[in-house]
């Protein structure tokens, strides 16, 4: 079955705060023992885009959403999905630019691996641990 819009919504929240939260907490912790930074600003930064991740991927289901609907099977191939990544990083990297706060190597770091765990977890792993979400659009609740 095609994703719903909210299903997609729901599956990507649920995914920060399952996938991306724990990602987050050790990968900052292995960065403040090895750079030596607080680790509480680190995790301070690293939350912040994690939730940038999240409500700008909101924004952005809405976007694919509409391009899909160009599309006959209104859905589009796993390799369309993966290259989203590119796009969402951008408008990360402008948003925390905005913010007056850097990315840096370990942030571009983090949203890079966090992303990629997220977009694995979907493909492998969730279609097999919960099988009803993929005929429910992608919806959990």
């Amino acid at each position: 079955m095609t994703p719903t819009l909210f299903g997609r919504i729901q599956t990507r929240w649920f995914l920060l705060v399952i996938v991306g939260i724990p990602w987050t907490l050790v990968l900052m912790l292995l960065g403040a023992l090895g750079s030596g930074a607080a680790y509480s600003q680190l995790l301070l930064n690293g939350l912040l885009v994690l939730g940038l991740v999240g409500l700008l991927g909101t924004v952005w289901e809405f976007i694919y959403h509409g391009l899909q609907q160009f599309r006959w099977e209104k859905d589009w191939p796993a390799l369309f999905g993966f290259l989203t990544i590119i796009n969402e990083g951008v408008v990360l990297a402008l948003v925390m630019v905005l913010l007056d706060r850097s990315l840096g190597a370990l942030g571009w770091f983090h949203f890079v691996t966090t992303w990629l765990l997220m977009w694995v977890w979907v493909n492998g792993p969730m279609r097999v641990l919960a099988p009803r979400w993929r005929y429910r659009g992608g919806r959990l609740f």
